[in-house]
């Protein structure tokens, strides 16, 4: 497994980061389960993990840190990231009329503190902010985030779908520099690449991490936009002896700027053949021929 370093103030990341978002919509959560998926990471060389504090409406983190509790060896042999800002109504949080975003640092250092205990770790190797705050305090919000780093609990720090124009705000905040930004990028969800999300964080010299490269499972469904593409797809995994959901995340890998694509499902056989995707070759006609299917016309 190829490993990325995202920042001198962290450990390497592994290029393929599996996506903890549906643990508790398993029918299966329990601890042996978990444990299982975890080593069908760990044993491919997928060494980090991709959480967030709402997942599994705050449920998955606590699966997660339950495996942790029960081996303490495997925290050093993983990387942990989890976001924060959604706030949503739940019954743990009667009180919220409204799903919001919050970007305050009571909010962040709640967040924060909830995900330590809850993964049973004293530090998370990286926190992205989920979404951009209309309502953010710039100021406030990049004043914690580096308290955060100086203080040990988070060792970096980044954003998740933000625009160029957001980044640059809260890094115009911070002393830290933020370290990536989590985008939606895949075949079927392509506007990263020509929106300036992608360009921006190259201008940096930073990698992108890419969340739903499946595009949420769409491209194994019957809309059009799938239809059109599946059969490039499967004549390209027939000829790699791969399934159709590596040849979309090896194109994703494929691209120079060295994206480190999220990938997430539940089942078990297929968390087992994820790095699958690393030894699928995607050539530069290959890489626009599979952009055309999914486009339905040529490039201009």
């Amino acid at each position: 497994m190829d490993m990325i370093q995202l920042s001198n103030s962290l450990p390497a990341f592994s290029r393929l980061i599996y996506g903890a978002w549906r643990l508790a919509d398993d029918e299966n959560t329990s601890l042996s389960h978990v444990r299982a998926k975890i080593d069908a990471c760990l044993e491919q060389g997928i060494t980090t993990f991709d959480h967030a504090d709402i997942y599994g409406e705050y449920a998955c983190e606590k699966l997660f840190g339950e495996a942790l509790a029960q081996d303490s060896s495997l925290r050093d042999q993983m990387q942990l990231i989890s976001k924060c800002d959604i706030a949503i109504p739940t019954s743990k949080y009667p009180e919220r009329r409204v799903k919001y975003y919050d970007t305050s640092p009571e909010y962040i250092r709640m967040s924060v503190e909830n995900s330590l205990r809850n993964l049973n770790t004293e530090v998370l190797d990286l926190l992205l902010i989920h979404r951009p705050d209309p309502f953010m305090d710039a100021t406030a919000t990049g004043a914690t985030l580096d308290a955060l780093i100086d203080e040990g609990k988070i060792l970096a720090a980044g954003v998740s779908n933000f625009k160029s124009w957001d980044w640059e705000l809260l890094q115009s905040r911070m002393e830290n520099t933020l370290v990536t930004n989590q985008i939606e990028m895949s075949l079927l969800e392509r506007d990263a690449f020509t929106d300036g999300s992608l360009a921006h964080l190259e201008t940096l010299n930073l990698n992108a991490m890419a969340w739903s490269p499946l595009a949420g499972g769409r491209i194994f469904g019957d809309d059009a936009d799938a239809q059109r593409l599946r059969p490039v797809m499967e004549r390209i995994a027939d000829q790699q002896n791969c399934g159709i959901d590596h040849v979309a995340v090896a194109w994703l890998l494929a691209h120079p700027s060295n994206i480190l694509p999220i990938v997430g499902t539940n089942n078990l056989e297929r968390i087992k053949t994820l790095s699958k995707a690393m030894d699928v070759e995607i050539d530069r006609q290959t890489w626009f021929e599979l952009l055309t299917a999914a486009m339905g016309e040529e490039v201009a």
